[in-house]
């Protein structure tokens, strides 16, 4: 009985040596970086209040409403951070997926809303990364933006007209 267990033993190290045989070689890359910049708590969770707005202020063609500035502030960056931009993401509006959807359970309808470079006119479309900004290392680092209502169809319905987004920040 002894002999019988040897051999079985002997045959599962055959085939485990084997199984260990390299068919080729992996190679990992990668950097370790500096410590990024910090989020001030005040930015980095906010509410961003886009007031009242009739829906007859969207009766012209390319009508946005109620524009209003609002900041991420980063603090402690280092010296190898040079600049930051920063991605806001959320659901997408239908009939303009460069917009913020609104929430769930909002009645405003035909409404959604844009974040843009503090220019106030070129739009940063949901999911994709804004204009760099160039970063002291003392400091605070203001990153200013705007949002505002944009239409996303030929009428806006009155109603609540709230959503959300999630934003990161990237570092160059």
């Amino acid at each position: 009985m002894k002999k019988i267990t040897f051999i079985t033993i002997a045959l599962a190290a055959g085939v485990c040596g084997t199984a260990l045989a390299a068919d080729g070689t992996i190679n990992f890359t990668g950097n370790i970086r500096d410590t990024a910049c910090k989020v001030d708590t005040a930015s980095a969770n906010q509410t961003v209040n886009l007031g009242s707005v009739s829906a007859n202020s969207f009766a012209a063609a390319g009508a946005t409403a109620s524009s209003t500035r609002f900041t991420i502030n980063l603090t402690d960056c280092p010296a190898a951070v040079t600049s930051a931009s920063t991605r806001f993401d959320g659901p997408l509006a239908s009939g303009n997926s460069n917009l913020l959807a609104l929430s769930s359970g909002q009645t405003a309808t035909g409404v959604g809303v844009g974040i843009y470079e503090q220019d106030s006119t070129t739009l940063i479309p949901v999911g994709n990364v804004s204009a760099p900004v160039t970063l002291a290392t003392t400091g605070t680092n203001a990153l200013n933006y705007i949002a505002k209502y944009v239409p996303t169809d030929a009428t806006v319905g009155a109603g609540t007209a709230n959503t959300v987004a999630a934003f990161t920040v990237t570092y160059n």
